[in-house]
């Protein structure tokens, strides 16, 4: 099932605000079809679809490790990716996700990211998969929550966990080590809100890289 949200073709710095009206089973206030191919997805059902923003922005080091903010726009795609069991024990559901940043003053991408989102109902556990072409990887882990209406995906890795860990390229080990990764994720209809903290140690200093972004929903997409 494919649903337009708002027939958008607009300029990068464009602000958007589309609606979409879709009714099933709710998480927080938040109405959405979670049974896709019969399979229920949970809250994980309102990702689904292409959201795109226009008013992040990153704060990033210098060569100094100190703060460089720059704006950026971006666009996040999540598509539903089956149910997976585990030891015959576990039961778990996916949606995958391609998240691309551009440089809001010139289109330029200069961050792009894949992986998964993972939801275990049973225990309610938020798990997130995610790899970048600096030769980093990570699974997050957390708690899905529901607050004033709103749905709440927040997960944490640490390096050296053996459970929700990092793991890196010797480059990046000994030049600009990821310490520990926090993700918080909110949606409420069509509006996404994300703030991802990085802990780094770079330039021989630590550092706390930040990225915030709100992104609307400009469409829905069911496999």
């Amino acid at each position: 099932m494919r649903l337009f949200v708002s027939a958008i073709a607009a300029s990068s710095n464009q602000s958007f605000e589309p609606t979409l009206k879709i009714s099933s089973c709710q998480y927080g206030a938040n109405l959405m079809n979670t049974v896709i191919n019969d399979v229920d997805y949970g809250p994980l059902a309102q990702l689904i679809g292409r959201w795109v923003g226009s008013k992040g922005m990153d704060t990033a080091p210098d060569s100094d490790a100190n703060p460089d903010k720059s704006s950026f726009t971006d666009e996040i795609v999540f598509t539903a990716s089956g149910p997976a069991t585990n030891a015959e024990e576990q039961n778990l559901v996916s949606v995958r996700y391609h998240h691309v940043v551009r440089k809001l003053e010139n289109g330029h991408i200069f961050h792009d990211q894949i992986g998964h989102w993972i939801y275990e109902s049973s225990t309610n556990t938020i798990m997130h998969s995610l790899s970048i072409p600096r030769a980093v990887c990570l699974l997050a882990g957390g708690e899905y929550r529901e607050r004033h209406g709103e749905s709440l995906f927040s997960v944490e890795a640490k390096a050296g966990d053996e459970t929700y860990g990092i793991v890196q390229s010797p480059f990046m080990l000994k030049k600009a080590q990821t310490k520990a990764f926090q993700m918080h994720l909110s949606v409420k209809g069509n509006e996404l809100n994300y703030r991802e903290v990085t802990s780094l140690y770079i330039y021989g200093k630590d550092f706390e890289h930040i990225d915030q972004s709100t992104l609307f929903r400009v469409l829905y997409e069911q496999d």
